[in-house]
């Protein structure tokens, strides 16, 4: 390192006594650490950048103390070592942070060579622990080499450090992966989930999933797993869930009598509620799951946890023919007799199945060692997991096509009783529980995206939400559900009758909408109104949906309570707009801020006036409005009230062909609207054809005699061109002169348009508008951009 270090010295010139004398003293930090960190402040400052990245780390508090930011020396640390600029750099305060983060997922992933640079190679640290307790964001990919390195035991001191910083744990493009991995990947998700601080959870990019390896990290990120004392950690036990059965076996007699006394009165209420309709329908879905249910259990249960009642729907019984004809989702009395008729022969057939079950788990028992081996329990699942029998985990064709109308209908209490499955078969559509795991720490956040969920995926993904309480945030991106999608609805709805219940943002988009996006709005919003966020995205119609009437009246008549929504996005995909069915959200979100509506089409032309009449009226709190991808031509006096809206603090007319069809006095009266609005903020316009000459003319937004108070003006893709940019700078200068220099305006966003055809005016121009406010431009081909919208002509 020393020879290194002199070299890039020499490389710079002569250098003075005291920049010889630094170097001399960074190469001997071992020893004199203590007392570099006492010197004066001017000192400190010439030496901290000849110092390693270990040593920099540690100088830290000496720097704060003498006045000194180590900030600069990160930020060139990152350039030329990194020498990549990241994403939102704008937005990074600790630059510190960036780099050693970034630093340990590279060396990590074998990315990085510590020894291409002096400055991080030093044999007194190691690179994954020194940097370890910097990381809060990490991703692990293809087959998982980072969590094998992570779980080995020389890294237990880097995993302990992980499992205080980490907070967002990321899986992209994995691959399959064998029976070691799996058991490097529990260690490492026991540690950083149920024992660490990880709140989210998030898998990207997976076109062709793994199944094992999939639902051992929903399940795992749902808190599900068997007894710690089962999970061997390098040859032992886990010492943390051992510390917990420690305290437990301490545990007053007397609070383990009253617990006791609590679960025998819960087994009591349950067969007090034998005869009830709804304790058939879970007697039956016993029966018909009880042998994927009973294996399951046996390998991801601890014996210290009473049962988790699982309130999502199961497939009972083919023998028992059930026409449901209730709307609320109940039982007819005929489907009532027919399970009372059936129920010995269902006992009969459970007791047999617990019987040959419970000899398996003997013998698996006995074939084990003093603590099991992790892999029997993949083994054990999903063989069980992949059969094709009763217990329902692959019952794929009978989703498929399944039809959702119904399960609008159905009241809030009531599980998808309504499925064409459950009319065929007596029962609900179900997956396999999780009664008897052990629970441990669960995260906050789990976000899905580009990762195909299967029929049987889905049904377990349904069965770790119903019980998920912790859960806050859940985004389901592209995940191909198509019908399955009742399958998620049903495991939000049994979610939401837990009273501890703390989700508040849901996402969903995807390709295909296998029910119209108002009707989904409705079923989740009667199920979570305390929902703050939700979001709902489709880009098509499938045949079914497209064959279907427009809004269906079920969804109008499902009973929405107040909720306590404040955003509310929908992209319908080219869907007619109905106010009707979009009103009864909108009354029952008096909390609401935001709305985005995308790619909607108006069925006609007093549409858009009724919709903003609802808004008037039922949503005095809301700030932010935005419409992209509709068309707008002929709504200019909607557009108008929109743009005098004394409450509106944002508004986006995202490609809305604002200027297809207007005269000038349409943007006129736009300008003249806008000055007058003082609390209107910021006003996006992309992709509306602006042009050079309605772009010189929104300069007069700013103009001497305005009130407005716009902040933001985004005309992003609107073909303007270096000398419109320039005439725009020069008026904007102009009002500005007039006013005494006093304006609002501070951000300006200029993204793909036509700047490169003059870059010497189009520098000139954003010269003078930084000197203006800030300015946020790409460097966009507008020539290749033309050439591909041809192609594709």
């Amino acid at each position: 390192m020393a020879e290194a270090q002199s070299g890039a010295m020499a490389a710079e010139g002569p250098r003075s006594l005291f920049a010889l004398s630094a170097a001399a003293v960074s190469r001997s930090m071992g020893a004199l650490e203590r007392d570099v960190w006492a010197l004066p402040g001017h000192l400190l400052r010439g030496l901290l950048p000849l110092l390693t990245v270990f040593r920099l780390e540690r100088a830290e508090g000496a720097a704060r103390r003498a006045g000194l930011s180590t900030q600069p020396i990160w930020r060139k640390l990152w350039d030329d070592v990194m020498k990549t600029r990241p994403p939102n750099s704008e937005n990074i305060t600790c630059w510190r942070k960036k780099f050693l983060e970034t630093f340990f997922s590279n060396v990590l992933h074998g990315v990085l060579d510590v020894s291409s640079d002096w400055r991080l190679n030093d044999h007194h640290f190691s690179p994954l622990l020194h940097s370890s307790p910097h990381v809060s964001q990490l991703t692990l990919c293809n087959m998982l080499q980072g969590a094998v390195e992570l779980a080995a035991e020389h890294n237990q001191k880097v995993l302990e450090n992980l499992a205080g910083s980490l907070r967002i744990l990321k899986f992209q493009h994995l691959l399959s992966s064998d029976q070691s991995i799996r058991r490097s990947l529990v260690l490492l998700l026991h540690r950083l989930i149920h024992h660490g601080s990880v709140s989210q959870v998030s898998m990207y990019s997976w076109p062709v999933p793994d199944t094992v390896l999939l639902v051992l990290i929903l399940s795992m990120s749902a808190g599900f797993w068997r007894s710690g004392n089962a999970l061997a950690y390098h040859n032992s036990p886990c010492g943390l869930c051992r510390e917990e059965d420690k305290a437990q076996s301490q545990e007053p007699a007397q609070e383990r009598a009253e617990r006791g006394r609590y679960n025998g009165r819960e087994r009591s209420d349950g067969q007090d509620q034998k005869g009830s309709p709804r304790a058939l329908e879970e007697t039956d879905a016993e029966v018909n799951g009880c042998r994927a249910d009973t294996c399951l259990n046996s390998v991801l249960s601890g014996q210290r946890s009473p049962p988790l009642r699982n309130q999502v729907c199961e497939e009972a019984s083919s023998k028992v023919p059930c026409d449901h004809t209730s709307s609320q989702g109940g039982s007819s009395p005929h489907c009532i007799s027919a399970q009372l008729s059936c129920r010995p022969a269902l006992q009969k057939m459970r007791r047999r199945l617990k019987s040959a079950v419970g000899k398996k788990r003997r013998c698996l028992r006995r074939s084990r060692g003093p603590y099991a081996d992790p892999e029997d329990l993949y083994d054990f699942v999903f063989t069980v997991a992949r059969e094709d029998n009763s217990g329902l985990l692959d019952k794929k064709s009978n989703t498929e096509g399944e039809n959702t109308e119904t399960w609008t209908s159905s009241s809030p209490g009531s599980l998808c009783t309504g499925h064409t499955s459950c009319k065929k078969r007596g029962g609900s559509a179900g997956i396999f529980s999780l009664k008897a795991a052990h629970r441990f720490r669960s995260v906050s956040t789990l976000e899905l995206f580009s990762i195909p969920l299967t029929g049987e995926t889905c049904r377990t993904l349904s069965n770790l939400l119903s019980s998920w309480v912790s859960l806050e945030n859940l985004v389901l991106s592209y995940n191909g559900l198509g019908a399955n999608i009742s399958c998620i609805l049903s495991g939000l709805r049994a979610l939401s009758r837990h009273s501890d219940c703390h989700l508040r943002v849901v996402r969903l988009s995807d390709v295909f909408s296998h029910m119209p996006c108002m009707e989904l709005v409705h079923c989740i919003l009667s199920a979570f109104p305390q929902l703050h966020t939700l979001s709902v995205s489709f880009d098509l119609k499938n045949q079914l949906e497209g064959n279907r009437p427009e809004g269906n009246p079920s969804c109008s008549e499902v009973e929405i309570p107040e909720s306590c929504l404040e955003q509310l996005e929908i992209r319908f995909p080219r869907e007619p707009l109905h106010t009707m069915f979009l009103l009864p959200v909108l009354k029952a979100s008096k909390s609401l801020q935001q709305l985005s509506l995308d790619s909607a089409t108006l069925p006609c032309s007093q549409e858009l006036g009724l919709l903003l009449e609802a808004l008037k009226e039922c949503n005095p709190n809301l700030k932010k409005v935005s419409f992209h991808d509709v068309n707008l031509a002929e709504h200019q006096r909607e557009v108008l009230l929109l743009l005098q809206d004394p409450i509106l603090q944002e508004i986006t007319f995202s490609f809305c062909r604002l200027f297809e069809s207007s005269t000038s006095e349409f943007l006129s009266e736009i300008i003249n609207t806008v000055k007058r609005n003082s609390s209107l903020k910021s006003l996006k316009l992309p992709g509306n054809r602006l042009g050079n000459h309605r772009l010189v003319a929104l300069a007069d937004i700013f103009s001497e005699d305005s009130s407005s108070s716009l902040c933001q003006l985004d005309v992003s893709s609107n073909c303007i061109k270096p000398d419109g940019l320039l005439e725009f700078t020069k008026k904007l200068e102009g009002h500005i002169q007039q006013r005494g220099g006093q304006i609002q305006f501070t951000h300006l966003r200029l993204f793909q348009n036509w700047l490169d055809q003059d870059a010497e005016t189009a520098q000139e121009a954003l010269r003078r508008l930084k000197a203006v406010c800030s300015v946020v431009n790409d460097s966009w081909d507008s020539s290749q951009a033309f050439a591909d919208y041809i192609s594709v002509m």
